[in-house]
């Protein structure tokens, strides 16, 4: 089935103790434009994210949020200098013998010297990180496609109706055509009984002259292909693959073809139908900039 392109999907998980939240979004664009906001230490991973988003989005305007929320993380590291502590040790030890002092060396006084005791970021897995923010913006997206297909459905019904429409007002064309040539038969035999004052016409010569703008006004070729670009558009409908450009080429053909039909009808009843017909089509037009 159809999607559309506006949806939002979100999702949370962890990598080691950090805390990972990914949130996606999406408004209606012709093309796949994808911006990923992510803390500035880890912008690296920013293409990694955005290959994973354009493997089930084919377009779009989507921006992921990712946050990632270090404060249970324990990722600071005490590391002991022993090689300066045993330097220190022989120092102090060295001055207490030439000096003659007692007394002994204990650790709290030995971590008062500089540089024994040093506290560093501990180094975080970044292909770790990748793969756990990866896994979590697919179930993001996840939700965010399931989104997109209900909503694709509402769409799908709303333009399986005008189709349906558009089937009616064509079927009234299809009517309509016949009448409108023999109302025209009837109007030209009228001017010229007028214009000849007479009651004996030439039947040949109105005979000739209907089927001159029968011929004219004919738009069996134009409901055929209105008809054809129905059902071609309803087989759109059932894929599953976006499918949002075809419909929207479709509908310039829809009103291709009204256009004519509107162009060759000079009856006030057939150009109430082509405008209906018309706002039907451009109702279409409006949906498929929604489809993906």
């Amino acid at each position: 089935m159809i999607k559309s392109m506006t949806g939002f999907g979100s999702a949370k998980g962890q990598s080691g103790k950090l805390l990972i939240s990914v949130e996606v979004k999406s408004v209606n664009n012709r093309h796949f434009d994808c911006a990923v906001k992510l803390p500035r230490m880890f912008v690296f991973m920013e293409e990694a994210l955005k290959s994973i988003a354009a493997s089930s989005i084919s377009r779009g305007k989507i921006d992921i949020f990712v946050y990632i929320d270090s404060s249970n993380a324990d990722d600071i590291e005490v590391k002991v200098n022993h090689s300066l502590a045993e330097e220190y040790i022989s120092a102090l030890r060295e001055i207490a013998r030439e000096n003659n002092l007692g007394g002994e060396i204990n650790v709290t006084d030995l971590t008062r010297y500089p540089d024994i005791l040093q506290a560093t970021k501990r180094e975080v897995d970044t292909k770790r990180l990748e793969a756990d923010i990866g896994e979590i913006l697919s179930k993001a997206l996840s939700g965010f496609n399931q989104m997109r297909a209900s909503e694709g459905e509402k769409l799908r019904a709303d333009i399986s109706s005008r189709l349906e429409e558009i089937e009616r007002l064509t079927e009234l064309v299809e009517k309509a055509s016949p009448k409108t040539v023999a109302d025209y038969r009837e109007k030209l035999e009228a001017r010229m009984k007028e214009v000849l004052q007479a009651t004996d016409i030439d039947e040949a010569r109105i005979l000739t002259e209907a089927a001159i703008f029968a011929d004219r006004v004919a738009v069996n070729e134009e409901t055929v292909r209105l008809r054809s670009h129905v059902n071609q558009v309803r087989e759109l409908l059932l894929k599953s693959e976006p499918v949002g450009r075809k419909i929207d080429f479709f509908a310039q053909e829809f009103n291709r073809e009204a256009n004519t039909i509107g162009s060759k009808c000079n009856d006030t009843q057939m150009s109430r139908v082509v405008v209906d017909l018309k706002a039907e089509i451009e109702k279409i037009r409006e949906q498929a900039q929604n489809v993906e």
